[in-house]
């Protein structure tokens, strides 16, 4: 039987985003986080989905605010 852990999805408002700099940025420091799976960015809703196995939180809060963006 399989122990591993099932992907999960979290999405963050993130409304200081607007252009495909911003997507760049973003997904180049939540990228490379450890279980991240995908990093999708929606600059029409603002907001930033991050799929993957044992997410970390707080690290890809960091992240957002690393390539220079608030969490809301």
């Amino acid at each position: 039987m399989s122990t591993a852990t099932q992907p999960t999805e979290i999405t963050y408002a993130v409304p200081g985003i607007s252009c495909e700099h911003c997507r760049v940025a973003i997904q180049a420091e939540v990228a490379p986080l450890t279980g991240v799976a995908a990093v999708s960015v929606d600059l029409e809703d603002k907001t930033v989905t991050v799929t993957g196995a044992a997410l970390d939180d707080d690290a890809i809060r960091n992240a957002i605010d690393d390539a220079g963006y608030d969490v809301a």
